[in-house]
C-alpha cells in the first residue's frame, strides 16, 4: 500500500510540473523572438527625462557629452521604444563598443528582443546605420 501511495504521489507531482525538458540552449534561442527595430543609438538619461527627445530630434552635444560619461546606450525607436543592447551570454557583456560607432546615427538592428514589465532589449546580430533617414540635430551646441 504505501509503495501504491508513494507512487501515486510521484505521478501526480509529475503532472503537476509538466514535463522535464532537456533542450539544448541552440534549440531554445530558436524559439526566442526575432525582430528587426529602427531607431536612434543614444544615451539612455536624455530620453528618459525628457520627453522632446526622439529618435530623429536631438542635441548631438547632449547625446555625446552623455556617452562619454557612461550613461547606457539605448536604441530610442520612432515609437518611443528603448531597446537595451545586451549580449547573448552570462554573465552579461558590455555592448557599448559595439554601439559607439553608430552613436547618434539612425540604425536598423536585427536580432532577438526581451521584454519584461515594459523594458525591452535587444541581443543584436546584426546592426547597420539607415543614412535615408532624416535627424534633426541641433548643432549649434556641438560648435
Amino acid at each position: 500500500m504505501k509503495g501504491l501511495l508513494a507512487l501515486w504521489f510521484v505521478v501526480c507531482c509529475r503532472l503537476a510540473t509538466g514535463p522535464v525538458q532537456d533542450t539544448p540552449k541552440a534549440e531554445a534561442s530558436a524559439k526566442e523572438p526575432k525582430a528587426v527595430i529602427e531607431g536612434l543609438v543614444r544615451d539612455a538619461a536624455c530620453p528618459l527625462q525628457n520627453p522632446e527627445a526622439t529618435a530623429t530630434h536631438l542635441s548631438m552635444k547632449c547625446l555625446v557629452e552623455c556617452a562619454k560619461k557612461g550613461s547606457p546606450l539605448v536604441i530610442l525607436s520612432k515609437d518611443g521604444q528603448l531597446y537595451l543592447p545586451i549580449s547573448d551570454q552570462m554573465p552579461d557583456i558590455d555592448q557599448r563598443p559595439k554601439l559607439m560607432p553608430f552613436l547618434g546615427k539612425y540604425v536598423q538592428a536585427k536580432g532577438t528582443v526581451y521584454e519584461r514589465k515594459g523594458m525591452h532589449a535587444i541581443v543584436i546580430s546584426e546592426i547597420r546605420e539607415l543614412k535615408g533617414v532624416h535627424l534633426a540635430v541641433d548643432i549649434r551646441e556641438v560648435l
